[in-house]
């Protein structure tokens, strides 16, 4: 029963001839607070769901570290060739017109038009490093030795000095009249000193002869000791040969020596004793030099005043 006063769908009654039919009022009530009720409620149609047993899309763990690696990687390249394109584009010049600094022919030629500053040159197999026509080819070097080597031969330019040095021997021509100037194979060409070329500088030569031109001299200087050896015999030929040395003087033979003409020796150096002096004193041991007809020369030690060169096994026979 409803009380006085309450109506009967506030109840939820119905009555026996069906529902209480509610009036405008009850029903924009009504639908206002459902409408209330739907706004609040944010878990409407929510299903809880297990995301591991989900298919997951994208990159993920190991996968996206290296995706990131890859990336960074391909960032530092662009970087880098970056820069390598604005040195080639900074040093070879390359503008609207071409290259400023050389030029490539279809013949294999490489023309270098400007001043170029490079550290080593490697030229292909016969390759040819020269300069124009009517100008000089100009190689510098900051304070370092400019070196040509090609295989064991090399060419090194210094500030006092220009050497060459080979294993092979080494040729120098004229290649446009192929003219040989200098030649280290002695077998077919004999040795002689280049132009302009006044001396000589070696350690050690092994030749069959040495000579001079018949209008200047023949002068070898050494500043320690200079040694002449040969296989088959040492013979020194010429108008005037003279020795000057600071120390002593050996000349060794297996059979004999031979001094043919006239022979000369400065005594201002040699040692000496004075008039009051023994033969025998001290610890000089003097000899005599002797010379035989033919110029074979010999030694005689002296043990008397005014000895001569007779002694009983002279190589001299009986004339000396």
């Amino acid at each position: 029963l409803a009380g006085k006063g309450e109506p009967a769908a506030a109840l939820g009654l119905q009555s026996s001839n069906g529902p209480v039919k509610k009036s405008m009022r009850e029903k924009a009530v009504e639908r206002r607070n459902v409408n209330k009720e739907h706004n609040s409620n944010f878990k409407a149609g929510y299903i809880p769901i297990d995301e591991d047993r989900l298919h997951k899309t994208g990159l993920r763990g190991r996968k996206g570290n290296l995706a990131i690696c890859v990336i960074i990687l391909l960032f530092i390249l662009a970087v880098i060739n970056l820069i390598i394109t604005l040195v080639i584009w900074a040093v070879i010049r390359i503008g609207p017109n071409g290259c400023d600094s050389m030029e490539f022919h279809e013949s294999g030629l490489l023309r270098f038009k400007q001043v170029s500053d490079m550290g080593v040159i490697h030229p292909l197999y016969k390759s040819t490093v020269g300069g124009r026509r009517n100008e000089n080819l100009v190689i510098t070097g900051n304070n370092q030795p400019i070196v040509f080597q090609q295989g064991t031969t090399k060419l090194s330019v210094e500030k006092n000095k220009t050497s060459i040095t080979s294993d092979i021997g080494m040729q120098f021509f004229d290649p446009r009249t192929q003219h040989i100037l200098f030649s280290t194979d002695y077998e077919t060409h004999e040795f002689h000193l280049p132009s302009g070329v006044k001396s000589l500088n070696v350690q050690k030569a092994s030749t069959e002869r040495i000579t001079s031109n018949a209008t200047s001299d023949l002068n070898i200087k050494v500043d320690g000791k200079a040694i002449v050896r040969g296989n088959e015999g040492v013979f020194i030929m010429g108008k005037t040969i003279e020795f000057h040395m600071g120390g002593n003087m050996e000349l060794k033979a297996e059979n004999s020596i031979i001094l043919n003409g006239t022979v000369m020796v400065s005594t201002s150096r040699l040692p000496s004793s004075s008039s009051g002096d023994q033969l025998g004193g001290g610890d000089w041991v003097r000899y005599k030099l002797c010379m035989c007809a033919d110029g074979t020369l010999f030694k005689v030690q002296v043990t008397g005043q005014n000895m001569g060169c007779q002694i009983s096994d002279n190589p001299c026979g009986n004339t000396h």
